[in-house]
């Protein structure tokens, strides 16, 4: 494999171009030769327990890289650690070479892993029971799964027998925690922590993990004899700050380690821009760019042709079996013979069938796979050519956590990110080096948030009293004053105690939906197809509504928020739905203000209150079939705010007339949301925005909201780093190149004003006034 095999591929994809849309090589903004790295191996540790080395040396490990030597060395020394590096670089090892050691030193000793996902929980497990296995003094660790999924009897033995668990912070809360004294000889035991993927905890349910993990570690140390507890290993892709992220989990300082140590092969990154259209148009005009995911597709399938197995990341279900039918479509007409190699990745796929798609990956029956961030954890492909990413992931973690499954046997790849109708891709692949240098996000949790800490305190002391230095530890002396006075908690005695018969712990829903959850149902059958928050349920399955579900179309008949039930017939009427709603919002405290001459900057309370009104119904091309109103609640949502004002005088003096100020403001609420991920590891549905031109306090307005109950931290980021985001917003839209707006800058598919009025570059002019007034 040569080392310029990214770029030899990278060029056949260009040279197999049509010109359907615009010309493609115009479209190739930026390319990136990303040189191999060089693998440094360590001895193994003097304290490794032979038969567990051996082990490891019969599955072609014969030594362990730098990385993986630090933080195992940090661990079995009862250090808290974080191992923070790329995607396959064996991460793994660092926690399962201090646990199998501890594990055959001390038969009464016990570990506990926990993953994000159940795939990625359940392949581990498959790891660990080839490595026991293959240790006779582990014969009796029985690793064992403990999620949703597992029977009653399996439940029973994980609790009773199995020495190493694997589960996820759902069942810990939902099980172990509140019933803790089934579980004391585990807890007893426990010596090793394991929390994969670590950067995956964010916003609330990040927040919402941070408190299972210091719950499960306070009741861990009142079992354990030397009153010690666990030490806790992280792994985490590559991210910002990963030390302090994992330390802010736990509540307890934490070692990182981030030199990677295992060798990579050159990569080639390409950074690319879907030509804009002229044979059609989007809303209000406004020009439409050729879709990421229809790009993806040619793409791949001119990849394939070269002999490359290829990747194709999407953003959805059915735009992994979309792009995968257009590759099979556009290989019907240049080589036939390779049209039955494409498959999507559908989720639910069973352990059996990953496996089965992975040997055909890697055995050249299938050449070319278009899925979901499925694969993003808990599957190791291994080996591939290419990976195309159609539309940037969400997070800079992300994005090199799905470019890591190419190349990952240390040959040469190439990496194409084809930008999405999106001001973040558009700012992206303008500004190559917010992507491809140090990564400047990082993972934002609050586990002070009163809306999570309250429930939480309660599953804490209807597990065991809480002290009263612990209440001050988790700066929740307030939130357990309310919980007295509201009858919930009792004080005696410097602790506090549950209620009677107060049981918190079914209520909490660590997943942070808040106000409950309205599930969808199918009428007729009542067969259960998904769920949704109720806050986002009147935009969503309102009666009348268009509602997707893995590829299959339904109509909303009712919502009923009493029952917490909407019901879906099977329909596909020919169009789609937009909810249309009025905003109205209100600041409720102080905050943090800065006042920066006829520029106000301010971090605040508010409260935000949403009434949908009715709804659009739009042909597939686009065209406003009519308006539909209905008549839906009002709900409100107490949150955190980064706000910035600007006097009506500067405005003016800028060129912002009083008939351009709406416009103006509306633009860059929008591109602030879209670019707001850029310094937050959140996404696009985690926040919202509302711009006026009487503001609270008289004055032109712009807000960007937490879509979450208390806040999830993310406007709290944005403020903080308000010139960084501010400036990116700003060079996002100057970057694109339509006239009046379109969504790659300042349109938004969640506007409930219909993206009217918005006004570009206004939006330039106000962003550059507060970013003038910042300095």
């Amino acid at each position: 494999m040569t080392a310029n095999f990214g770029s030899e591929l990278l060029s056949a994809a260009i040279s197999g171009t049509d010109n359907r849309a615009g010309s493609h090589e115009q479209s190739m903004l930026h390319i990136a030769e990303l040189p191999p790295r060089q693998g440094c191996r360590q001895s193994w540790p003097q304290w490794a327990d032979p038969e567990v080395v051996h082990a490891f040396t019969e599955r072609g490990i014969s030594a362990p890289w730098s990385h993986q030597s630090e933080a195992a060395d940090l661990a079995y020394q009862g250090r808290h650690v974080v191992i923070s590096t790329g995607t396959a670089s064996g991460k793994s090892l660092a926690y399962q070479l201090p646990i199998l050691t501890t594990l055959a030193a001390d038969p009464r000793a016990r570990a506990l892993y926990l993953a994000p996902t159940k795939a990625l929980g359940h392949d581990q497990l498959r790891t660990a029971h080839a490595l026991t296995a293959a240790i006779p003094a582990l014969a009796d660790v029985a690793p064992t799964s403990y999620d949703g999924d597992s029977p009653s009897e399996v439940r029973r033995f994980a609790r009773e027998r199995s020495r190493w668990l694997f589960s996820n912070p759902d069942m810990i809360h939902l099980s172990m925690l509140r019933r803790h004294a089934r579980w004391a000889v585990f807890l007893r035991g426990l010596r090793y922590v394991v929390v994969d993927e670590c950067h995956y905890y964010r916003g609330i349910f990040g927040s919402n993990v941070a408190m299972v993990l210091r719950r499960l570690l306070r009741l861990a140390a009142r079992y354990s004899p030397d009153g010690a507890g666990p030490t806790v290993i992280f792994a985490s892709a590559t991210t910002a700050s990963p030390g302090q992220t994992a330390a802010e989990l736990i509540g307890s300082s934490v070692a990182e380690v981030t030199d990677d140590g295992s060798p990579q092969g050159a990569r080639t990154v390409a950074l690319w821009e879907p030509a804009l259209r002229t044979d059609i148009t989007g809303e209000n005009g406004a020009p439409v760019r050729r879709s990421a995911g229809a790009e993806a597709a040619r793409v791949m399938a001119d990849l394939m042709v070269e002999g490359a197995r290829t990747l194709t990341f999407v953003r959805s279900r059915r735009g992994a079996e979309l792009t995968a039918l257009g590759t099979r479509a556009r290989l019907e007409e240049i080589a036939p013979e390779l049209a039955g190699k494409v498959a999507s990745y559908r989720a639910g796929y069973l352990a059996e069938d990953r496996r089965a798609l992975e040997r055909a990956l890697l055995d050249g029956e299938i050449r070319g796979l278009a899925t979901t961030n499925a694969l993003e954890l808990g599957v190791d492909i291994a080996g591939l050519d290419a990976v195309i990413l159609a539309g940037f992931p969400g997070t800079v973690t992300s994005f090199w956590q799905q470019a890591g499954r190419s190349g990952r046997r240390g040959q040469g790849a190439l990496i194409v990110l084809i930008a999405r109708d999106d001001p973040l891709d558009t700012y992206l692949v303008h500004h190559p080096a917010a992507l491809l240098d140090k990564p400047i996000e990082r993972v934002v949790i609050d586990p002070a948030n009163p809306y999570v800490l309250g429930p939480q305190l309660l599953c804490a002391a209807a597990e065991l009293p809480v002290e009263e230095a612990e209440v001050r530890s988790w700066d929740a002396e307030k939130v357990a004053a309310e919980l007295v006075d509201d009858g919930l908690l009792r004080r005696r005695s410097g602790r506090y105690f549950p209620a009677p018969g107060v049981d918190p712990h079914p209520a909490v829903d660590i997943r942070g939906s808040s106000g409950g959850q309205i599930a969808i149902l199918e009428t007729g059958t009542g067969r259960m197809l998904g769920g949704v928050s109720a806050g986002q349920a009147p935009a969503t399955v309102h009666p009348g509504a268009v509602y997707l579900h893995q590829g299959e179309t339904y109509l909303v008949d009712s919502l009923d928020f009493e029952e917490g039930i909407a019901f879906v017939h099977a329909e596909d009427p020919g169009y789609t739905t937009y909810a249309r709603e009025v905003t109205d919002i209100s600041v409720t405290g102080a905050g943090e203000r800065t006042t920066l001459g006829e520029v106000g900057l301010g971090l605040v309370p508010v409260a935000v209150s949403h009434t949908v009104v009715g709804f659009l119904r739009r042909t597939l091309a686009g065209e406003v079939i009519d308006f539909v109103e209905l008549d839906m609640p009002t709900s409100t949502l107490p949150t955190v705010a980064a706000m910035y004002t600007l006097t009506p005088d500067i405005l003016q003096h800028n060129g912002i007339d009083d008939f351009r100020i709406p416009g103006s403001l509306h633009a860059a609420e929008h591109a602030a949301i879209g670019l707001l991920p850029l310094v937050a590891s959140c996404d696009r549905g985690d926040i919202g925005g509302l711009s006026t031109v009487v503001g609270p306090e008289g004055l032109p307005t712009v807000f960007v909201y937490d879509g979450h109950p208390g806040g999830a931290g993310f406007a709290e980021r944005g403020y903080r780093q308000a010139a960084t985001w501010l400036g990116a917003t700003a060079a996002a839209i100057t970057a694109c190149e339509c006239p009046n707006g379109c969504p790659s800058c300042v349109q938004s598919p969640k506007c409930g004003n219909g993206n009217d009025p918005l006004d570009k570059a206004g939006a330039i002019s106000v962003l550059g006034i507060v970013l003038a007034a910042l300095g």
